[in-house]
């Protein structure tokens, strides 16, 4: 599981959205794995009736309130979640596997269906929802580790994305129950990217004016960064230095462009979401001294 990823240390205080008791979520299912695999729960095809919207429930202070909205279109952050929750109960009662192509979201109904699309890449896929969260401020939707993987976030942990609420055919959605994937929407076009990341950036903060200069990484502040890219031309570190606003750290050989500190991974999030847009695919979140 990747530190950053918004659901690890929050198995204890999910709320269960679908009932208004809000039950902890349960621990994995306890078997014996095979040659040290992560036990697989039974695939199959799950209902998708009832449909539970929910009542208002709170985590970590903050109150959602789940509703059946159609027209849902949002932009935001990506995040997945995959081994500690494998096995483990969704909010409307399934069992989650990482390998079928889902997602948890704060508000819509449980089951409904979404069309996420990467920004970086313009790559849609359909998502079935069946859990709650993610629970971190400026992230809307928590994919599965397979979901993660056809969109190409996996590695990074998190992504810009379009989550737009859609209403597939049986044959799609029966796919989806079963653990097989839908058919792929068409690609986003240019001018569809270019507007939704627009959307991004009109509500992400401007990297911090920092005077590009090569530190030493001792002398770094602590906290959160958004690290756009390692380079072994330190010219061309710093000119992209210049261009975010941010600073250069030296080491291993590379010169590491990094915008920050921030107090908070959501801050840094965001900021690594508007550098994307900008252009600067593949950058990543680190936390090098504490």
């Amino acid at each position: 599981m990747r530190s950053w990823n918004s659901r690890a240390g929050l198995a204890s205080l999910l709320v269960l959205a679908a009932c208004s008791s809000g039950p902890r979520r349960p621990e994995p299912v306890q078997r014996p794995p095979a040659r040290g695999e992560t036990p697989r729960p039974p695939r199959g095809p799950v209902a998708d009736f009832p449909v539970k919207v929910g009542k208002p429930y709170t985590v970590l202070g903050i109150t959602y309130t789940p509703v059946d909205d159609p027209s849902y279109d949002e932009v935001g952050i990506a995040s997945w979640y995959g081994d500690d929750f494998h096995g483990g109960q969704t909010a409307n009662g399934e069992r989650y596997d990482m390998d079928m192509v889902g997602a948890a979201h704060k508000t819509m109904p449980l089951p409904s269906y979404a069309e996420v699309t990467s920004l970086r890449t313009g790559k849609r896929i359909i998502v079935r929802v069946n859990d709650r969260g993610p629970f971190v401020p400026n992230r809307i939707i928590d994919l599965s580790r397979k979901a993660a993987q056809m969109l190409g976030i996996d590695r990074a942990g998190i992504g810009p994305v379009r989550v737009r609420r859609v209403f597939p055919d049986e044959r799609d959605r029966l796919a989806l129950r079963s653990g097989d994937t839908a058919r792929d929407p068409a690609f986003a076009t240019s001018s569809e990217l270019d507007q939704d990341r627009r959307r991004l950036l009109a509500r992400a903060p401007d990297p911090r004016p920092v005077t590009p200069q090569i530190i030493a990484p001792a002398m770094a502040q602590s906290g959160w960064y958004a690290q756009v890219g390692a380079y072994g031309d330190p010219d061309r570190a710093a000119k992209v230095a210049k261009d975010v606003g941010g600073q250069v750290t030296f080491g291993e050989g590379l010169y590491r462009v990094r915008v920050g500190p921030f107090a908070d991974e959501p801050s840094a999030t965001l900021v690594l979401a508007q550098l994307g847009a900008r252009g600067y695919h593949g950058g990543r979140l680190v936390k090098p001294f504490r």
